[in-house]
């Protein structure tokens, strides 16, 4: 019995599709799609040799390179699991989830080659490390291997010639990867990805949201989490990948002036950087026509001058790594009504998460599991095939938020107009979104604990015009301790070693004592509710 086609097939097809077009440029060079199913499939010949075969797990540590978007398109095409460390996570965090994951091949450009090393001394179930180009010795005992540090992939798979791709035959529920979130707990949750969350999310991209016509799409956020999401719809619908290497707000505004960029993907941060730039002045930026924007807190008012500044473009998604990027979507068209309103009411508008898919089910539910009237606040609930399974090795957590009732809660609090759109306006979790990224304040907590002058810490999100939220840690100190420039500065780099430099806390404050709940644990909405005030504006 032939199985349905899944995110392998509309690779290679849309690969055979646009084999004489562009579909990728990095550093100026561009690669047809027919180049890219041939570097494809000399990158499944080499996994082949190397033993990596269908269900097997590999993880991925890497800047923004080309070879990313292929080891996810073997990933997809051979049913492998694929797993994505964050690039600025810790060496903790990494060597958690390689553990975790069971990880037995991890993959790495040459940035992360010491990394690499490191990781395999302390997981012993790594056993193969796989380098995107050659590295060079690491340490005074020279080389490891043949390029410095294990196997140099792209030298492998130059030695197979390109051929026709066999695609593995597996079914909807067959895991292709699993991206860690933030634990409450202090330990990252692994959220299994299927083949049918792929899908299902790609059905939904290119059903409801706007796409230019062939549009050239750059790629200035970290491909190892959402970026890549865009790289399916985009390649469907005879798109090209302009890809940064990182962010910066210079090097974007130049990117799109010089390559006629049609669309891209941002952070509310990253569009603050380019609002604030002088280049955003006077580069031309007439050829976007899409920018696609989420993962964070927006200020409705830099919304507006974004709007002002670079035309009716602007489009949000809202999701979560368990229901990915598409439970709600804000159009452009609804930005610009929102606009016609006028000032107050724009502002207001503008804080929408936008409307629910009509290809997910979802429900805005009191405290009693049924349906709140319009304009009263509720949970956001999801079901249906665009949500994940659960978490990986979590049965607990993953029967606590997914639910014995089949819903999805996500701990967002909404409440819906009249018109039908959703505004985020708190959340049931404490989770801090800071600069698109997800920092679990516990995990900070751990941390400033162990610093000798705190007696009693709590770790919040506060808004910020930059990063959405800044995470703000809140400090009663011991006795005879004070909490000078010095002790801040150390409590900030002892969080920045630990966790790495999305996790350290923008703000540490004095405070004389922590409030409390009826049941003795930190009262953290009544200290968030000192520094925000009114509905919160989240993408």
């Amino acid at each position: 019995m032939v199985s349905a086609a899944h995110p392998g097939y509309y690779l290679l097809q849309a690969l055979r599709n646009h084999r004489d077009d562009d579909v990728l440029q990095l550093d100026g060079t561009s690669v047809c799609g027919g180049d890219l199913y041939s570097r494809t499939s000399q990158f499944i010949q080499a996994f082949d040799a190397l033993g990596i075969l269908p269900g097997s797990t590999f993880g991925v540590l890497s800047r923004n390179v080309p070879e990313v978007l292929t080891l996810m398109g073997v990933g997809w095409v051979r049913g492998l699991c694929r797993v994505p460390l964050h690039p600025q996570a810790s060496l903790d965090d990494h060597a958690y989830i390689v553990q975790d994951a069971g990880i037995t091949t991890l993959v790495v450009d040459e940035s992360f080659a010491a990394r690499a090393q490191e990781l395999a001394e302390r997981v012993p179930g790594l056993t193969t490390i796989l380098t995107i180009g050659p590295t060079g010795p690491t340490g005074p005992t020279g080389p490891t291997g043949p390029t410095g540090v294990g196997t140099d992939l792209n030298a492998l798979a130059d030695r197979y010639s390109p051929g026709l791709i066999e695609v593995t035959e597996y079914g909807e529920e067959q895991i292709l990867a699993i991206t860690y979130t933030g634990g409450t707990t202090g330990s990252p949750k692994g959220v299994v990805i299927t083949s049918l969350v792929i899908s299902e999310l790609t059905k939904i991209q290119l059903a409801e949201w706007e796409w230019p016509s062939r549009s050239r799409f750059l790629i200035c956020t970290p491909l190892s989490h959402a970026g890549s999401s865009f790289f399916l719809p985009i390649l469907v619908t005879g798109g090209m990948f302009v890809v940064l290497e990182k962010f910066d707000a210079a090097a974007v505004l130049r990117a799109i002036e010089t390559e006629r960029i049609s669309a891209l993907m941002l952070v509310p941060s990253m569009l603050y950087a380019l609002l604030d730039h002088p280049d955003s002045r006077t580069r031309d930026l007439s050829s976007l026509e899409t920018v696609y924007y989420g993962a964070s807190a927006i200020s409705p008012v830099r919304l507006a001058e974004a709007i002002e500044r670079f035309g009716p473009v602007f489009a949000q998604f809202y999701g979560q790594s368990e229901a990915p990027m598409a439970i709600t979507y804000f159009s452009k068209d609804d930005h610009v009504k929102a606009l016609a309103s006028g000032r107050p009411a724009s502002l207001a508008r503008l804080a929408s998460c936008g409307r629910p898919s009509v290809f997910v089910r979802t429900a805005l539910l009191g405290e009693d599991g049924r349906p709140v009237p319009t304009g009263e606040p509720g949970e956001i609930c999801v079901a249906g095939p665009l949500l994940a399974p659960g978490y990986w090795n979590r049965p607990e957590a993953t029967a606590e938020a997914f639910g014995a009732d089949g819903w999805l809660h996500t701990g967002d609090i909404a409440r819906e107009d009249a018109d039908g759109l959703w505004y985020i306006v708190d959340r049931t979790k404490d989770m801090i979104v800071t600069g698109g990224f997800n920092v679990f304040p516990r995990e900070v907590e751990d941390v400033i604990s162990a610093d000798p002058a705190v007696a009693q810490v709590a770790v919040i999100g506060t808004p910020d015009q930059k990063w959405g939220e800044a995470v703000t840690a809140l400090v009663v100190t011991r006795p005879g301790a004070v909490l000078d420039d010095d002790a801040v500065a150390r409590i900030i780099d002892r969080v920045r070693a630990a966790k790495g430099p999305v996790h350290a806390p923008k703000k540490v404050l004095a405070v004389d004592a922590i409030p409390v709940t009826g049941l003795g644990k930190p009262d953290k909405k009544a200290l968030r509710a000192r520094f925000w005030t009114g509905d919160r504006a989240v993408g």
